[in-house]
């Protein structure tokens, strides 16, 4: 799993769990995406993750259309890795999920690894006031949300997309998804190396603890050995303490406005660009560098940006 001290750093933009009310720095209409994205790849994110949102309502939005206008400007004005979610929102079907990946085939793709309990209800607490409807019933919904990601759902991803060249980043939320991964490797369904990304501290999945973060890596390890590559997201604010710790035990990282809307204790991060840049100064203080998009390219076997359709 060693990469010659190069971290690759994820940003993941937008998302489509937090809501316009919570902050006004959360990146909504394309433009917003596209400057958000293109300020993190040049602070030092080599894959940026990507959802899309309604523009007036900040509402999540899996048409293929709604990548549209953001999707050609960011590949204009960086060579970072675009990924583009076929997580989408819990709320979801596949079909609606994976229509933009299977659209645009890009380098990367993101790909749930297992269903689960997946709980937003709690940020209740925090936030009371919300200024479109589907905010709150977004959040109380989620009361008796199962985030479905069956086998079948899995195998309708990875057939519709690996044919086009797409590798995986593969969203593990709990030690099973890690299983599950390896049961569709032993079929020969995913090639590796395979880009595993280990999400900490969702209500619903593992939590936030560091023994959390070893017992995942050590798992993964046994598993995967040297056929992976190991990246972290902590939700919230777990972020820069989890990504500082799997960083020291040589992985990848990912922040992002998708992940924690904080750039401190109380301190809402006004763009990702300045979580990009807080987790870069964590990677060098250890000693290490960020990787480049090819560096990322090279490490993760991707296919080029010069093979994708936007």
């Amino acid at each position: 799993m060693k990469q010659n001290g190069k971290v690759i750093i994820t940003c993941a933009v937008t998302g489509a769990i937090h809501t316009p009310s919570m902050t006004p720095h959360l990146p909504i209409t394309p433009d917003e995406i596209a400057s958000d994205a293109i300020a993190a790849a040049e602070a030092g994110a080599a894959i940026l993750h990507l959802h899309a949102r309604d523009p007036e309502t900040g509402q999540p939005d899996q048409s293929s259309e709604g990548f549209a206008p953001f999707l050609p400007r960011i590949k204009q004005a960086t060579d970072a890795v675009v990924n583009i979610t076929t997580g989408g929102s819990p709320y979801m079907s596949v079909q609606e999920r994976v229509a933009p990946a299977a659209t645009y085939q890009p380098e990367v793709a993101s790909l749930n690894m297992g269903s689960m309990n997946f709980g937003l209800y709690p940020m209740l607490n925090r936030f009371k006031e919300f200024k479109f409807a589907w905010e709150r019933q977004h959040l109380e919904g989620s009361r008796d949300l199962v985030f479905r990601n069956s086998f079948q759902d899995i195998e309708y991803v990875l057939e519709t997309c690996y044919g086009n060249g797409t590798r995986f980043e593969f969203e593990c939320y709990d030690i099973s998804h890690l299983y599950n991964l390896a049961h569709f490797a032993d079929r020969g369904l995913v090639k590796a190396p395979f880009f595993v990304q280990s999400v900490f501290g969702l209500l619903g999945g593992i939590g936030p603890h560091p023994e959390d973060v070893l017992h995942m890596k050590r798992t993964a390890d046994r598993l995967f050995g040297a056929d992976y590559r190991w990246s972290v997201l902590g939700a919230g604010a777990n972020q820069l303490r989890i990504a500082a710790q799997a960083a020291a035990l040589g992985g990848n990282v990912r922040v992002g406005l998708e992940d924690s809307i904080w750039a401190g204790k109380g301190e809402l991060a006004t763009s990702n660009a300045v979580q990009v840049k807080k987790v870069r100064q964590i990677i060098e203080g250890l000693g290490l560098s960020v990787a480049t998009p090819d560096e990322a390219r090279g490490i993760l076997s991707l296919k080029g940006g010069d093979r994708v359709q936007f």
